[in-house]
């Protein structure tokens, strides 16, 4: 298969390079959601350079760990062009491996590690000492390990004894930025106009392997259309595959978890209601399952005047895809199964909170363009307040708070048609619930994608207002 030319993660691969300048040898954890490009950033790293990619498979009830061992040792025969190994015994394997990679800078990328190891409980503890006796002894040697279950290495590998004081890099892949998700339209970018390729993004974010099955040449309706609402799109069954391949047989809990917040961001107790269970920490686990594997964020507010932390905290999906799935593409499986779907007119309805998600993964951008440094940052976050006898209660899409006593309040408007004067009454209402000191300053920012009225900037009232296209355009690294 013909890769897509790679785009982005300068910084990862900057990181990367410098441990490859070290003399000692280095581990390294690679984790984030699936398709979010581990294994494209790995082996990009490695090219050019001594490198052995070996991967789990994927889990279902059939694999066993002598199934994933026996994997693993074809994947060295064909890689190291040696007999097939026996697959008794990880340790064995792992010393092989070690053999053939004593000299020379090496890189070694195990990928989908908690396939690899999960139904062995003697795998962690056969990498661990097969790093200290082998892989250790070549100082130019860097070991990738790779994952899209991301709670099961922080769990088994980060906060392992075991592994402690031995990984030189963790690293988070996070969605790319809205400059990066701009490249996928190649040389067609300056002439698609912000708002189809917002239209794509409020379906994939910036998942790179979502955005590689975008025909630039297409508009938007015709690529969700041939990804979504077709029985062979790419994604009409990537909701299951995540589900089933990251979850397993818990997957039901996840699933009703995020079928909650695909309605709008809301409190633990709320989610509590929704599954009709009790409080326990359970549930708090499963919701740290989702943070740690990119789905879901958990927005925490601030008091304004000391600009701590409060306890009050609300969970969103962050997630793109899976709102979208299951808002239009879930209830729709018949009519699609019996020869497909037209692309509901009404899909523009969950517009806002996409718009609001690819917005806030692109924070360090509007930092950039409003003239903040992060280094005057007081917080930085969706904001609300609980209503009171005194006070009724507000929400702030995104507000930032600095040092200086300067709050800047960021709405975050979609709308097919340009905003009218509404939305400055709108802005003024939320300024005036806001519980505050005194000596606070507000600068109200509008963050839009189909323009405003005249009226809106001759008015004066936003300090600044962003069009969406400034952010895919921003130079990369703002």
């Amino acid at each position: 298969m013909m890769l897509h030319p790679f785009i982005g993660r300068r910084r990862e691969l900057k990181l990367l390079d410098e441990l490859w300048k070290k003399k000692v040898a280095s581990l390294v954890v690679l984790r984030g959601r699936r398709r979010i490009g581990k294994s494209r950033l790995a082996e990009e790293f490695a090219k050019g350079r001594a490198h052995y990619v070996l991967s789990g498979n994927p889990p279902t009830e059939a694999i066993s760990a002598q199934n994933q061992r026996e994997e693993f040792a074809r994947q060295l025969h064909r890689q190291l062009q040696i007999p097939l190994p026996r697959a008794d015994d990880w340790g064995d394997l792992f010393w092989l491996l070690a053999q053939h990679t004593q000299k020379g800078r090496t890189v070694i990328v195990l990928d989908e590690i908690s396939w690899m190891g999960s139904k062995d409980p003697t795998f962690l503890g056969k990498l661990k000492t097969a790093w200290d006796l082998y892989f250790t002894k070549n100082p130019e040697c860097i070991l990738l390990i790779c994952g899209s279950i991301s709670s099961w290495i922080e769990k088994n590998i980060l906060s392992s004894t075991g592994f402690f004081g031995r990984i030189s890099l963790d690293i988070i892949l996070e969605e790319l930025s809205l400059q990066e998700c701009n490249e996928f339209w190649n040389g067609k970018k300056q002439l698609i106009s912000a708002f189809d390729k917002l239209k794509i993004l409020a379906v994939t974010g910036g998942v790179p392997r979502y955005l590689e099955e975008i025909l630039p040449t297409k508009s938007a309706e015709e690529n969700i259309q041939r990804l979504c609402f077709q029985k062979e799109g790419f994604l009409y069954n990537e909701f299951e595959r995540i589900f089933s391949d990251l979850f397993s047989s818990r997957g039901v809990i996840y699933k009703q978890i995020v079928k909650r917040l695909a309605e709008g961001a809301c409190e633990l107790k709320e989610i509590y209601q929704a599954l009709h269970v009790e409080k326990s920490g359970v549930i708090s686990e499963y919701l740290h399952d989702l943070i740690t594997a990119g789905f879901i964020a958990q927005d925490t507010t601030w008091h304004i005047k000391t600009g701590k932390d409060s306890k009050l905290s609300r969970y969103r999906l962050k997630d793109n895809y899976l709102r979208f799935y299951l808002k239009y593409i879930e209830p729709n499986r018949k009519k699609i199964e019996l020869g497909g779907l037209k692309l509901p007119l009404q899909w523009h309805s969950i517009m806002g909170l996409q718009f609001e998600n690819l917005v806030l993964h692109n924070r360090k951008t509007i930092h950039t363009i409003l003239g903040i440094d992060t280094a005057e940052l007081v917080n930085a976050n969706p904001f609300f307040q609980r209503p009171t006898t005194t006070h009724p209660g507000c929400q702030i899409d995104y507000m930032i708070q600095n040092k200086f006593g300067t709050c800047y309040l960021c709405e975050i408007k979609f709308a097919t048609r340009p905003l009218t004067l509404s939305i400055i009454t709108e802005m003024q209402k939320k300024i005036q619930s806001l519980q505050h000191p005194k000596h606070t300053s507000f600068r109200p920012v509008l963050i839009h994608v189909n323009g405003v009225d005249d009226e809106v900037i001759e008015s004066e009232f936003f300090a600044s207002i962003i069009d969406f296209s400034e952010l895919l355009l921003a130079p990369t690294g703002a």
